[in-house]
């Protein structure tokens, strides 16, 4: 079965309120989706980027594929990498690749009339989220209603934030913050933050040891991805998981995170680091080492293949993408109880809401 030329569109699609993190404000976010087709089906995949990860997919990537067998997926991925050399695989070609690999494994299983998770082959039925967002710019009364919302309301029993904020310069509302986090969630639910990279090394240990007394088992990005002698020292320092992993865009970068004993747990986004193929490569690569991953937001782009891996510790339900992916497809998962099942349907079981969302459409 032939594959034809993808089809690529752009979306860009306004926050419901003003968002921030430690590091970086937006008030919009731009999907980049890739539909393509052989016989009668049709696979779709999708990055979060700007709209000129879509230009680079439509001009240099999805020339490469016409003609390709649509069984072969990874002889597509790797001719899609080998593309890139002088390009440069980080950053943009990564993200077009990513969403391309996503489309083309949801297209093989279509065109078997499995689920995704089932042509990869099950290990869990369920897979744990957590609810994600908690940013610098909420309130606190948007910021509880959020997080009620999930622990009470959906019964997610694990939450994070977002602190760091203005670049770790008001650490003393990052941990108030996090108290009323704390006092609204309750004492059983799982409490993690996100710094984006936002702290010095000191500062960040120093913070680390103020987050333990509100019990938070999880901070991500202490300090910046880029520092793995940081993140070593800061995760040695400190009782909770140190994370971070969002920013690999290829395989020998989460070697050289978990060469450096940087992290507990590795992050890992299909958006970014090559599509569903390198993210089940990252997997059994930090299985090998005894750690266990935790899919970057995008989590209907991660759901099915989460289940098939042992070590994968939860999905990210990331406000934004969740709002989106809702907004842009039927068959969204349920995490009621915390946990998703996205072992049914055909492909990854979501269905593109073509009329629905042009209004968003900017290319």
């Amino acid at each position: 079965m032939k594959l034809h030329r993808p089809a690529v569109s752009v979306y860009t699609v306004p926050t419901d309120a003003p968002e921030a993190d430690g590091t970086l404000a937006w008030d919009s976010t731009t999907v980049v989706l890739a539909e393509v087709t052989a016989g009668d089906a049709t696979g779709t995949g999708w990055t979060y980027g700007p709209a000129a990860v879509g230009e680079f997919l439509e001009e240099h990537v999805a020339p490469l594929v016409e003609g390709r067998d649509a069984l072969d997926v990874p002889a597509v991925h790797e001719a899609l990498c080998r593309s890139v050399r002088n390009a440069g695989r980080p950053g943009i070609a990564a993200c077009a690749i990513s969403a391309l690999d996503i489309a083309l494994w949801d297209l093989k299983a279509r065109l078997l009339e499995l689920p995704l998770a089932r042509l990869l082959g099950v290990a869990r039925e369920e897979v744990p989220v957590y609810g994600s967002g908690g940013f610098t710019t909420y309130h606190d009364t948007h910021l509880a209603a959020q997080l009620g919302g999930w622990v009470h309301g959906q019964h997610i029993p694990r939450v994070k934030i977002k602190i760091g904020e203005d670049w770790g310069r008001s650490v003393e509302r990052d941990l108030a913050r996090v108290h009323a986090a704390r006092e609204v969630i309750g004492p059983e639910a799982e409490l993690y933050v996100d710094a984006n990279g936002a702290y010095t090394r000191k500062q960040a240990v120093r913070v680390g040891h103020a987050l333990a007394e509100q019990g938070v088992g999880w901070f991500e990005e202490p300090v910046s991805s880029d520092d793995l002698t940081g993140l070593r020292l800061v995760r040695d320092a400190l009782v909770c998981d140190v994370t971070a992993g969002e920013y690999g865009y290829d395989l020998p970068y989460f070697a050289r995170m978990i060469a450096a004993g940087a992290v507990d747990c590795l992050q890992v986004d299909a958006t970014r680091c090559g599509g569903l193929t390198e993210y089940l490569r990252a997997a059994a690569l930090a299985q090998s080492h005894g750690l266990e991953i935790s899919a970057h937001c995008a989590p209907h782009a991660h759901a099915a293949a989460s289940a098939v891996l042992p070590n994968v510790r939860h999905l990210e339900w990331f406000h934004d993408h969740v709002r989106i992916e809702s907004l842009f497809f039927d068959g969204a998962l349920d995490p009621t109880g915390g946990t998703v099942r996205p072992v049914e349907g055909l492909g990854h079981g979501l269905t593109l809401r073509t009329e629905d969302v042009e209004e968003y459409r900017v290319a």
